[in-house]
């Protein structure tokens, strides 16, 4: 946006003025508030009747937007970009300080430019006091990167794996981990799909196509560079096993099966043994005591042989009955 009269002259002069320039550089993640910082060197009090302050973007081979500024003895109001207004603020009682920082609410994607911080004095015919620049970057995080592997079996030589992550800022790098031994697989075996959103953040897409294999171990990693932040997903496909000797064949999706059969053998083997106890148990309550004064010769003479080693013992044959 264009100013008029002191402003406009202000605006070309200062580009033939010169002044030494500091840079300084900024992060902060979108929704939040910032301070970029512009601070005169000494200790040092001004009157504000003696400053002009301007905060303009600076892109080379770009119009110069007006972000907020200060002309002593006229309005500020009017000036600042539609983007800016609103969310950009100088504090009044800092400047008499020195400290001419911008103070710039709820960021936006949109905002990471470089910011020029320009001060002058009118008693000093106009002089550039002060000239920083300050880049501000922009990040946004990530969501939990969310991973679809195929589902059941397939006659499909190929598996396709497909990694979504939303809402973050910078551009990511998208990398496919085999978590088998933690390599990084070829990149030529995805395929990436970045776009805006309508929040201007990005959102991505990617697509592993790798062949099939017994046991498939992939993560899906998202890094946003800027945050110096790694988000990985995995995902594991237990494919069909199949047995060349004898031909067997057998899927990972049975064995709940086979493992719900034997425990339920087991749960019918284990009531037929208590019942069995339990039935000896009966049986032998009922059964009358044995008289120790009883003589075994009082018995019927047994059909089988058997050795007796005491008069009073039973035959060999009963023991296990008794």
């Amino acid at each position: 946006m264009r100013l008029t009269s002191a402003g406009m002259f202000l605006l070309l002069f200062s580009a033939l003025q010169a002044t030494d320039v500091q840079e300084k550089e900024v992060r902060a993640l979108v929704g939040s508030d910032v301070e970029l910082s512009c601070i005169f060197p000494e200790r040092h009090s001004f009157d504000l009747n003696d400053l002009y302050v301007y905060w303009q973007t600076s892109v080379v081979g770009t119009p110069k937007t007006v972000v907020t500024y200060y002309l002593s003895g006229n309005s500020s109001a009017g000036h600042e970009d539609n983007r800016y207004r609103d969310r950009a603020r100088l504090s009044l009682e800092s400047m008499k300080r020195g400290d001419f920082s911008l103070h710039l609410h709820n960021i936006t994607p949109q905002d990471e430019q470089r910011f020029n911080c320009l001060v002058f004095r009118k008693s000093l015919e106009l002089e550039k006091i002060l000239d920083v620049v300050v880049t501000l970057h922009v990040a946004a995080n990530y969501s939990m990167p969310v991973v679809r592997a195929p589902s059941g079996p397939s006659e499909n030589e190929e598996l396709t794996f497909t990694c979504t992550s939303v809402n973050g800022y910078p551009r990511p790098n998208v990398y496919w981990i085999n978590r088998t031994d933690n390599s990084l697989l070829n990149e030529t075996l995805q395929n990436n799909t970045v776009s805006l959103n309508a929040q201007g953040l990005y959102d991505v897409v990617s697509v592993l196509t790798i062949r099939r294999t017994p046991s498939v171990n992939v993560g899906c990693c998202i890094e946003n560079v800027l945050l110096h932040q790694n988000l990985t997903t995995i995902s594991t496909q237990a494919e069909t096993v199949t047995g060349t000797e004898y031909g067997i064949t057998e899927s990972q999706a049975d064995a709940p099966k086979k493992q719900g059969a034997v425990l339920s053998a087991l749960i019918v083997l284990g009531v037929v043994v208590a019942v069995a106890v339990a039935t000896g148990w009966v049986c032998r309550s009922r059964c009358p005591p044995r008289d120790p004064h009883r003589s075994w010769a009082a018995r019927p003479e047994q059909t089988f042989s058997s050795t007796v080693s005491d008069e009073n013992s039973p035959p060999g044959a009963w023991t296990g009955f008794l």
